[in-house]
């Protein structure tokens, strides 16, 4: 039997429990505590003494429960059986989770199943030694963080599942916006499990809700995308979105022209419903614009130099001031001068 006359440890971070391997002690051993450190005697399956950080020489005064239940030697030399285990104190901040499989939720705005996914992390840390050591760990050799989360993973996993969708439906929360609430969920996750973690003595220290995200690849997210394109676009056009959307299908339609009889059909439908369309466009402007017929004929003479439209029997015009004299005509075949309303030639008969 091999007698250990010191004993310490000096282990990773992520590891909250390590049992000393060997149980042989004597009076005069040193148990060496480090900062962040508690060391837990065990015999029987009992609890019994606890050092915190420091240099601890074992005798009778500073291991009065070990002492009731062992019969220790009145000497150094003789052995004594008892375990150590070394529990890790410090603040672990790398506990990170994750939802394994997406959420089915119902989106409360657009009233479809939608899957989401969450992730976070949390910081615990020990608080009471002897309570996390023997209702969580027992006897195996060493219990790390991996440990702890597999463990809490699945009480994790409900509480988070139940709380968000309970959230979202409850406050009618869009899921294309839940972002903005992460601070709030994080709040209330943390106050909602820590009571099952301090039931093992552990004390939650911190607890994030990193992000909560839809996998975009997803076929009903694809349709939702749609729908907002559609709504987007009918918000811009309003009354004209219908008109705006055949246009749209007479540009693919013009497109496939060259798909063969079918899709020339196509086309020429499609084209003789915008023609419609376009024709009853225009007959509504058309009733409610003045006649253009009417405002012909409001029209006077025009000046001989600005163009200026002129009263009835006007000898200068009123814009410009010149003289509205008549312009001489002439023959184009003959160039004999011709009177103003003549239709054809005196001279040579061609007709003006």
């Amino acid at each position: 039997m091999n007698i250990i006359d010191r004993v310490k440890y000096d282990g990773p971070s992520d590891v909250f429990v390590w049992r000393w391997p060997h149980d042989s002690l004597v009076l005069g051993t040193q148990v060496i505590v480090n900062q962040a450190q508690e060391a837990l005697f065990f015999k029987n399956g009992q609890a019994l003494d606890l050092f915190g950080p420091g240099r601890h020489t074992l005798k009778t005064a500073n291991i009065p429960l070990l002492e009731h239940i062992v019969n220790l030697p009145f000497d150094n030399q003789s052995p004594f059986t008892a375990e150590i285990y070394y529990i890790n104190k410090a603040v672990n901040m790398d506990m990170k989770w994750g939802t394994r499989e997406p959420i089915p939720i119902l989106e409360p705005v657009y009233n479809v199943f939608l899957p989401v996914r969450a992730f976070g992390q949390f910081a615990i840390k020990i608080q009471d030694s002897k309570k996390f050591v023997t209702s969580l760990v027992g006897t195996v050799q060493e219990f790390d963080q991996q440990q702890v989360l597999d463990y809490f993973r699945g009480h994790l996993m409900t509480r988070i599942k139940d709380y968000i969708s309970n959230k979202v439906i409850k406050d009618k929360i869009s899921l294309l916006q839940i972002s903005a609430h992460l601070n709030e969920f994080s709040e209330a996750l943390e106050h909602d499990i820590k009571d099952e973690f301090e039931r093992f003595g552990i004390e939650i220290v911190n607890f994030y809700l990193s992000s909560i995200n839809i996998p975009q690849d997803d076929t009903s997210v694809i349709k939702l995308k749609e729908m907002l394109t559609k709504k987007a676009e009918f918000d811009l056009y309003g009354q004209d979105y219908d008109k705006v959307k055949m246009f749209d299908v007479a540009e693919k339609a013009a497109a496939n022209e060259g798909q063969g009889v079918a899709g020339a059909g196509v086309g020429m439908g499609v084209g003789m419903g915008i023609g419609q369309q376009m024709s009853n466009m225009s007959a509504g402007l058309m009733d409610q614009q003045p006649s253009n017929n009417a405002a012909l004929q409001n029209t006077g003479p025009a000046c001989i130099s600005c163009a200026q439209t002129l009263p009835a029997n006007a000898k200068f015009c009123p814009n410009c001031g010149t003289e509205q004299k008549s312009v001489a005509k002439f023959c184009s075949e003959c160039g004999t001068e011709k009177s103003p309303n003549a239709k054809f030639c005196s001279s040579c008969g061609v007709k003006q």
